[in-house]
């Protein structure tokens, strides 16, 4: 399990740095969960990501500066700001999750159809128990 944990950490790296050169890895979790929503209060953020607030906008800045997440007044509270992805950000997602869908289809091309449903029921099964476990 540590094995597959160290893969899939580097491989966050890897797409982090196939969305922008200079994108920090932590930052890589805030844009994918951006990815499908318009906009998303710093509050959702802080408690889907688990993570501080000063850590959140030290990745929301970083980001930003890349010209891939921004943020826009909430139309509900002129105080508050909204967190989104920019058109070009978007753009990047986009081209990097097809690129994926690519490779995982190459990778899975020489598998039994049987076997990749059997795969993903499994991988199902482990992600709720892990979350059981988390909650």
């Amino acid at each position: 399990m540590l094995v597959l944990f160290r893969r899939m950490r580097g491989l966050v790296g890897v797409r982090a740095r196939a969305l922008h050169p200079k994108l920090d890895a932590a930052c890589y979790p805030m844009i994918m969960t951006l990815r499908h929503r318009d906009a998303v209060p710093m509050a959702d953020l802080l408690v889907e990501l688990g993570i501080e607030k000063s850590t959140l906008t030290r990745r929301i800045d970083a980001a930003a500066r890349l010209g891939l997440v921004e943020r826009i007044p909430d139309p509900h509270d002129a105080r508050a700001r909204l967190v989104a992805l920019t058109a070009e950000g978007r753009e990047r997602v986009a081209a990097l999750q097809a690129a994926e869908t690519q490779r995982w289809r190459e990778r899975l091309d020489s598998w039994e159809p049987t076997d990749v449903r059997n795969l993903t029921a499994l991988l199902m099964r482990l992600s709720a128990s892990i979350e059981d476990d988390a909650t």
